[in-house]
This record gives structure tokens, sequence and C-alpha cells, in this order.
């Protein structure tokens, strides 16, 4: 009887862990949204970057919250990972990382940074687990690297023309995947990849168009 219940309270764990996991993404890619408005006409670069920071103060807002007050609410519990609970979270560097592309680059070289890291990273994560610190599978990072060039392509290449839009999208892809499947270290702690994707994606774009545009 008690193995039964163990196995079944093992069941559900895994199947709740399964099902944060998948939420989790869903809010990851979600970020995506964030300039549809712009690319719809809808709204100015200049408005899209201020809502960006808008997102970002709330985001450091309930971080205050959450590591300073010491507030538990449903919606970290959602957020962030067991790890997280004593440093940022990985969402807050992520909304972080977002901003900085958006306010430092123009719409052509952030927006496919942005992408990248909301629908190139949740790929990644659904190809496979690892710790924070290691290596990721030859795999992962072909998928990664993928759906990275997949979602820069169509901005990159209408902005800065085929030869140049092209290599940007395939440097910025690369550098996206080294970022997610290769963390750095520092001070023997791996740099999350929520705050690498899209600054060296984004570097890796700028650095292209720099020299061949």
């Amino acid at each position: 009887m008690d193995d039964r219940h163990a196995r079944h309270d093992g069941g559900a764990a895994v199947r709740w862990r399964e099902r944060v996991e998948f939420e989790r993404r869903i809010v990851h890619a979600a970020g995506a949204l964030y300039v549809a408005p712009y690319l719809l006409g809808w709204l100015s670069w200049d408005g899209t970057r201020a809502l960006l920071v808008a997102g970002l103060i709330v985001v450091s807002l309930l971080e205050f919250l959450r590591l300073v007050i010491g507030l538990d609410h449903a919606i970290y519990r959602t957020l962030t990972r067991p790890y997280e609970r004593e440093t940022v979270a990985g969402y807050a560097l992520y909304q972080a990382s977002m901003t900085c592309v958006g306010l430092w680059f123009a719409p052509a070289i952030a927006i496919p940074a942005m992408w990248m890291l909301a629908l190139g990273d949740p790929v990644s994560g659904a190809l496979g687990r690892n710790a924070a610190d290691e290596c990721k599978r030859p795999r992962v990072w072909i998928a990664t690297f993928l759906v990275c060039l997949a979602v820069a392509l169509p901005i990159t290449v209408p902005a800065f023309g085929p030869v140049t839009g092209a290599t940007a999208a395939v440097v910025g892809g690369f550098a996206a995947a080294v970022a997610d499947g290769l963390p750095p270290m520092i001070r023997g702690r791996a740099v999350d990849d929520n705050l690498t994707i899209p600054i060296l994606a984004a570097a890796g774009i700028w650095a292209v168009v720099s020299v061949l545009g």
C-alpha cells in the first residue's frame, strides 16, 4: 500500500513539474509578442521601448517583493526554479536583457535577438535538461541554431539585403546557440542564458552589419 502511494505521489510530482515547465515555456515564448504592435504598425519603436521599460519596472518590483520583503505567491512558484530562490530569477534577467537590447539597438537588430531568446530558448529546454553549468548536447545546439536562424532571416534579409542579412542571421543565430549551449562561468557560477542570448545575438548581428553593411 505504501509503495503504491509512493509511486502515485512520485508520478504526480513528475506531472506537476512537467506542467510547470510547460507553463514557463509558454510565458517565455510570449515575450516575442513585445514587438507585435510595432510590426503591425500600431506602436512606434520608442513606444515599444517604453513598453519594455514598463515591463522591467514591474519585474523589478516583483523581485524586490520576493527577495527583500519575502512575499511568497503562486506567480513565483510558476516563474522561478528552486535554485533561484535566493538570487535574481531568470524571468527578471530575461526582461532585463530584452529591455537592454531594445533600448540599445535598432529594430532590425533588436527584434531577431529578442526572438532568439523568446522562441529559441524554449525549444532548447524542451529537447533536453541539463544543469546550469553543463554544456548541451549537439542536437540541442543544432536545433537552437536553426530556430534562431529561422526567426532572424525574415527581419534581417529585408532590412540589410540578402547577403548581409543572411550572414547576420547566421552569426546571430550561432552566437545565441553558443550562449544557450555553453554557459559562461563567472567565479564558478554559470551566467544565465536569459541574460546572454539576446545580448550576444544582437552583438553578432550588429558586427556583421557594421562590417558588411
